[in-house]
């Protein structure tokens, strides 16, 4: 493309193109206001495929997304038409976007819509364009009706089954199967061909099969076309003539030629037919094969994935047998569709500014490169050319543009194999100027430093920036002082004069913006007395100085590390202001200390060693001593006496500084894999300075020495020069190489890679062979540069034989002895059965099963895994974790068990089990469900004995949290104890709801021993052991399991309470095993004793005791140490515990002291730093807790008083065996047979009335109040009314001087359910006497609800 005026013109603007080299567009910043007011043209953000093929039971979308400012607007092109999307009522498209969406829900064909669209996004600034997008309507054709005739071949003969899949949109994917749906084998004989053709390189008698059928996998349709199957009969012989190769794939002629794109994947293949089955080899002729290649099924394919250029050539294919060889030839020819070497990009310009568009592309052939405005053509030879723009071959120049001139360029790159569409767009914009940074700030600087003081700000054309001080003078640049592009001022020595504030004014043609920034310039921070490397005398005290001198205007903070670790500041390590003392120095003290002093700006550090010296006579006083330093490093390194892996290395040793050299230690360093990496290569005595170092292959060398006395290492010594050894093969076998499946249709095969030292030449790799074992078939290799191989298409779990060697270019090394490895495990698929147990204990049950076909296991066997779990306890109301256990048993007898321990008695179980390999679990056997026996208890919950007077102990306990049975009691065994010697034995037996016992002392200087279990029906369970108190109002507890262990952990709290700091305890705590006991505090003891029991059998307790010693910790006071804001956050069993403290962080230990409300045991946990959790307390119970300093008891916090919650209603006295109750039942029920005895005896006397005295009597007012104002209704029977009368609302009686009213005829007489009348009788009666069934209960309001019900 030349513009109009000849070659001069060309060049002149060449030269114009070069001028204009170094100019660059606007970069515009992420500012929001300043992008929300940027004008800007459309931009293509998303769209389609070029190639866009759609699913037809689906909707069409083509996508089509765009930003600019304004919003743009959207319009489409059909095959080159406009589209006009409004007229077609199954097209939509998208607000604010141009997606176009085609429904088919009222009907129509996506047939119809195929074809080539384009979308075209436009503002006021320029239109966008998208690539065309051929639209296309995925097929998935049906496999055409034919009829297969069976296929007849004689053995050892070749045979290929044509495929030919119908034509699909995308084609299909092939493979073949037989009529179980199970694909057919393939190996080096039998393979499909890329064209979906079953190749067979000759026939065996086994190959006879009447459902070989081809299917053909749609994609996008998710749909398979399934051909007719072929029937192959072969006609076998005695005797298979074996015969040379020749290729079934390529046909015809000895060379054949291919062309590929770049980028696209190379697929070349041969396969061969003959007996016997040949083998495949690939050669590129002029070269290697390069690691690109990949050979595939069965080395019938090779594979380049990615093509590019340098893979074009001449391929070789050989197929060769016991018989004979034959080659093939394959041209492969690459072409390129365009693709870009330079991309447009986006322009941002002010008025005036020039530029360019560059669009440059490659392929072959060579692109044609076309620009065009706005979607349409640029005309290059127009008589009316726009003179600020003009196109040089693939550029477009720009020069001083104007206001208006915004447009989007589309540069269009196109050849016979594809086209590139890009759109850049180019804004004309004009901004007045904007500062972007924080207003007013202030700067710190440290003397002498450079600064830089920033100023971001934006606006076109691009403002002038000028700097002014203390807003005086001309602007700031020159000397000291330089302006940068980006607006930033550099100081380069910052003084205390330069200290002011300082304004940036930005200004163009628009107008004008400024900000202001303040500097203040501070002394540094420095270590004006820095720590000396020093020996000290054990026992003795070492000091390190570190004295500082900072601006006072900054706060420092001085920090002290011991070898390059925080060091933790306790009672022994004090720091001042200016130095570090360390008393009573010991050998763990050794090490470095570096003093670090940091301000908001700077910082500063300082190192020194310390030494212990344990010889003090080497060191008679510490002023007279000479101090031990480290070695001068060796000096003068020189390499003499080259051999292929060996140097001499020989040095000077430094001076030793009064501490003797105990060794060297030499160095080297590489610079093929990690240079600039010094690695130890080995030490030497004191005594030698000339060395012969043993070196690897193909290594460049250079060696250090680094020297060693007691007080450390030296520097190093200057590098000594290079040296190189020359290559070889490898000498090391890689190791670790073992193969095993990750799919059970493959096997990995890796192992360790050699270190860079032992590849011993360039271009390493690794050669690796595999075969089935015991087959006799041939070996399968692959070479490689990783440190993998996976094989794949393998059986499930079979035997491979593995060997592997390393390789470079000198050679090969030595082969690994061959080991078995095995391909992928799967699922097992059988289950174990008859599972079922026998010999059921209250701990152990005996497990059977019947084991499972090894071949269905598909892997390595691993065990049998039985999983189980418990299911509920025999125990009414116990709840159980019913967490699954597993237990695994290896066993391969024809008839296998085991035993299953450590069970729960008295507890429903449940469980089945599976056969496992090293990857899965097989199906699961049958469930089985038993109950474990009846066992003897665990501990009772708690034993406490309290003297409350001098005249008896009060015993209480509670329930084991596992009965382990139906408890049926407990027993107290107690004698008295005086010294060593021991009273009678006394028994108490108790029912199981019985938890205390109040037992008389008849001395009361005599103390007890107490004995405590719990019984079921198998016998006594573990025993609790405990004395009586010294003194009155004493008490002892003990508590099973961990109840009160005191075990910590750190957790989130939420709860808080603040209290002040307390005054200190009086009581002396106990120190504490976390994990299974509880420590006993007392007032007046110096230690606590604790039993524990363990019971070997149900009736012989063995006793077992531990003493804990009272704490001996001085009492003191730390000055100015406090402890408060003491929070608990209670659960069920435990506590989220956190309090704060003014002691440092890492020197301090606190004891955390919780006291038992409801008894007054008191425990004590030592802990670290807050917060932690408490654990193990009881479920309902008070408690009282405080923290106290473990080294100053007087610091303590205040106490806080909290409750756990209760985790389960505990099971209540059993209330039916109390002997009250009982009493009172007895006499309930006989009240209730007296009153029946006397209603029916009234009842009688009632029926033999007659009627004449009945209307004798008087009557009577049903309601008559007694002498309280209370009603007294007279009844025998309390809820009901008198027969015949109906209460008033004020609760009256309504009689009626009709007699008949008396008989019920007046409406208030009653029929019985059979109709009779029952009303003849309505005279009231004295209350003597009874109604009997003649009552009135329809009047009855109680009644009348009975009724109901």
């Amino acid at each position: 493309m030349l513009v109009q005026g000849g070659p001069w013109v060309l060049s002149v603007m060449s030269l114009l193109l070069l001028l204009w080299q170094e100019m660059s567009a606007i970069e515009v910043p992420l500012d929001q206001k300043i992008q929300q007011d940027l004008k800007q043209p459309p931009t293509i953000m998303k769209q389609s495929l070029k190639d866009y093929i759609v699913d037809p039971r689906d909707n069409i979308i083509i996508e089509c997304e765009a930003k600019g400012n304004p919003v743009p607007t959207f319009s489409w092109r059909r095959n080159g038409k406009f589209f006009n999307v409004g007229k077609d009522p199954r097209v939509t498209m998208r607000k604010r976007s141009g997606t176009l969406e085609i429904s088919f829900r009222s009907g129509g064909r996506p047939e119809d819509y195929e074809g080539e669209y384009q979308c075209f996004a436009s503002n006021d600034f320029g239109t966008a364009l998208t690539n065309k997008i051929l639209l296309r309507v995925s097929k998935s054709p049906l496999w055409p009706k034919e009829v297969l005739e069976p296929v007849v071949v004689g053995e050892g003969s070749s045979l290929v089954l044509a495929c030919n899949p119908p034509p699909g949109l995308p084609p299909p994917h092939t493979f073949w199967m037989n009529s179980a749906m199970m694909s057919i084998t393939q190996d080096r004989r039998v393979s499909m061909g890329l064209n979906g053709d079953l190749y067979f390189s000759n026939v065996l008698a086994k190959d006879s099969h009447t459902d070989y059928s081809c299917n053909a996998r749609f994609l996008f349709t998710h749909t398979i076309q399934q051909k007719n199957p072929f029937t192959l009969k072969v006609q076998t012989s005695r005797k298979v003539a074996e015969t040379p190769p020749n290729f079934l794939s390529p046909t015809g002629t000895d060379s054949s030629r291919m062309m590929v794109l770049r980028g696209q994947k190379l697929q070349l293949e041969c396969i061969a037919a003959g007996v016997p089955t040949p083998s495949i080899k690939w050669f590129k002729k002029g070269g290697d094969l390069n690691q690109k290649v990949k050979l595939d099924n069965f080395n019938k394919t090779l594979r380049i994935d990615s093509v590019s250029e340098e893979d074009a050539g001449e391929y070789m294919c050989m197929a060769n047998n016991q018989i004979g060889s034959i080659r093939h030839s394959i041209f492969v020819q690459v072409k390129a569709a365009p693709y870009w070497l330079d991309k447009p990009f986006n322009l941002v310009l002010a008025p005036d500014e020039s530029s360019r568009l560059v669009c440059r592309a490659n392929g072959n052939p060579k692109p044609l490169i076309q620009w065009l405005v706005n979607g349409e053509p640029m005309e290059r030879n127009s008589s009316l050319p726009n003179t600020r723009r003009s196109v040089v071959g693939d550029t477009i120049i720009f020069h001083s543009v104007q206001i208006g001139s915004s447009a989007v360029y589309q540069c269009n790159a196109s050849n016979h194999h594809g086209y590139l569409l890009a759109n850049a767009f180019v804004s004309i914009l004009d901004m007045a100027p904007r500062m972007l940074g924080a207003k007013n700030q202030l700067i710190k600087v440290i003397e002498n430093n450079r600064t830089f003081l920033d100023c971001p700000f934006f606006g076109s054309p691009l403002p002038e920036l000028r700097w002014f001080k203390n807003g005086q003078g001309s602007g700031l640049d020159g000397g000291q002082y330089r302006v940068y592009i980006n607006g930033s001022l550099e100081i380069k020595r910052a003084r205390v004069e330069d200290q002011g504030t300082y304004t940036c004014v930005a200004s163009n043609i628009l107008g004008k913006e400024e900000n202001q920034v303040r500097l203040e310039v501070k002394e540094p921070t420095r270590i004006v007395r820095a720590p000396e490397h020093q020996s000290a005398i054990r026992g003795t005290m070492a000091r390190f100085d570190c004295r500082v001198k900072s601006d006072l205007t900054l706060p420092i903070t001085v920090t002290w590390l011991k070898d390059d670790k925080p060091l933790s500041l306790g009672w022994r390590l004090k720091k001042d202001e200016d130095s570090l003392s360390i008393p009573n120095v010991h050998e763990q003290d050794e090490g470095t200390y570096t003093c670090t002093v940091k301000s908001e700006i700077d910082q500063d550090t300082a190192s020194a060693r310390l030494t212990v010296i344990e010889d003090t006579s080497l060191y008679p006083t510490q002023s007279s001593a000479l101090p031990a330093d480290y070695p001068d490093p060796p000096m003068d390194l020189e390499v003499s006496d080259p051999d292929k892996r060996s140097i001499r290395l020989t040095w000077i040793p430094g001076d030793e500084h009064n501490s003797p050299v105990t060794e060297f230690l030499v160095q080297f360093e590489e610079d093929r894999w990690e240079p600039g990496q010094w690695q130890n290569l080995s030490s030497y005595p004191r005594d030698l300075n000339s060395v012969i170092l043993q070196l690897s292959p193909f290594v460049n060398y250079q060696f250090r020495v680094i020297a060693i006395n007691s007080v450390g290492k030296s520097r190093p010594s200057r590098p000594s020069q290079r040296y190189q050894t020359s290559g070889a093969s490898p000498d090391a076998i890689p190791s670790g190489l073992k193969g095993w499946g990750t799919k059970n249709t493959n096997m990995e095969i890796s192992w360790e890679p050699l270190l860079n030292t032992e590849q011993n030449g360039p271009n390493l790799h690794y050669s690796v062979w595999w075969r089935r074992k015991d087959t006799g078939e041939e070996w399968n290799n692959v070479t490689t540069v990783g440190a993998k191989h996976i094989v794949h298409d393998t059986e499930t779990y079979v035997p491979y034989e593995i060997k592997l060697q390393a390789r470079n270019d000198f050679g090969p090394g030595p082969e690994s002895n061959i080991i078995i490895g095995y391909s992928g495990e799967d699922k097992p698929t059988a289950p174990p059965t008859d599972l079922h147990v026998s010999n059921i204990d209250s701990t152990k049950v005996n497990v059977h099963w019947t084991p499972v076909d090894p071949n269905t296991v598909l892997g390595e066997f691993k065990e049998y895994r039985l999983y189980y779990w418990r299911e509920g306890s025999m125990v009414k109301g116990l709840h159980v974790n019913k967490e699954k256990k597993t237990k695994g048993f290896y066993s391969t007898v024809a008839q296998p068990t085991g035993i299953l321990t450590d069970l729960q008695p008295y507890s429903h179980y449940r469980m089945f089990m599976v056969v496992a390999n090293s990857r899965y679990d097989g199906p699961p056997s049958n469930h089985v469900d038993f109950h474990t026996k009846e066992g003897v208890p665990d501990l009772p919950q708690f034993f406490k004995i309290v003297q409350r007077s001098p005249e008896s102990i009060h015993l209480e306990w509670d329930k084991p949290l596992e009965p382990n049975g139906i408890l049926t009691g407990y027993t107290l065994n107690y004698q008295a104890v005086n010294g060593s010697r021991v009273g009678h034995m006394q028994m108490e037996s108790f029912l199981p709801n019985v938890t205390a016992y109040r037992l008389r002392l008849p001395d009361q200087a005599i103390r007890y021993r107490f004995y405590l279990a719990a019984h079921t029906q198998v016998g006594a369970g573990k025993i609790y052991t405990g004395e009586s108190p010294h003194f009155t109002n004493e008490e002892y507890f003990f508590s099973s399991g961990t109840d009160h262990s005191g075990a910590v952990e750190p957790t989130d709290v939420s709860m808080s309470t603040t209290v002040p700091p307390p005054l200190p305890p009086t009581t002396t705590a106990a120190t504490t095993t976390i994990s299974t006991t509880t420590t006993t505090t007392t007032t007046t003891t110096p230690t606590t004793t604790a039993t524990v029991t363990a019971s070997t059998t149900a009736t012989t307790p063995v006793l077992v005791t531990s003493t804990k010693q009272a704490d001996t910790n001085v009492l003191g006071m730390a000055p100015g140490r406090v402890i408060w804001n003491l929070t608990v956050k209670p659960n069920s069993n435990y506590a989220n515990v956190s309090w704060n403290h003014n002691f440092p962080i890492g020197s301090s230990e606190f004891q955390l002291e919780f006291t038992l409300d409801g008894n007054g045991s008191v425990s004590s946990v030592p802990v670290n730093q807050p917060p932690i959790k408490l654990a193990g307390l009881i479920e309902g119970a008070k408690y009282r807790l405080r923290v106290y300093s473990n080294e100053y008891h007087s610091i303590s916090s205040n106490v806080v008083t909290f409750e756990t919650s209760a985790a389960y209603i505990k099971d209540q006295v059993d209330i039916a065996t109390q002997g009250w109750f009982i009493g009172l039942m007895c006499a309930i029920a006989l009240i209730i047979l007296i009153l029946l005895i006397v209603c029916f005896i009234k009842r009688s006397r009632g029926g033999k009335y007659p009627v004449r005295d009945k209307k004798d009597l008087p009557l009577e007012g049903m309601d008559q109040k007694g002498e309280d104002g209370s009603f007294d209704y007279h009844s025998d029977e309390d809820n009901k009314p008198l027969q015949g009368s109906q209460n008033s609302l004020d609760g009256g009686v309504k009689e009626s001087d009709d007699s008949l009213v008396d008989y019920g005829e007046g409406g208030d007489g009653q029929f019985n359910e059979d109709g009779s009348f029952i009303g003849q009788y309505t005279v009231k009666k004295d209350k003597d006497e009874t109604e009997g069934n003649e009552s009135s209960e329809a009047t009855s309001p109680v009644n009348a609800i009975y009724s109901l019900a």
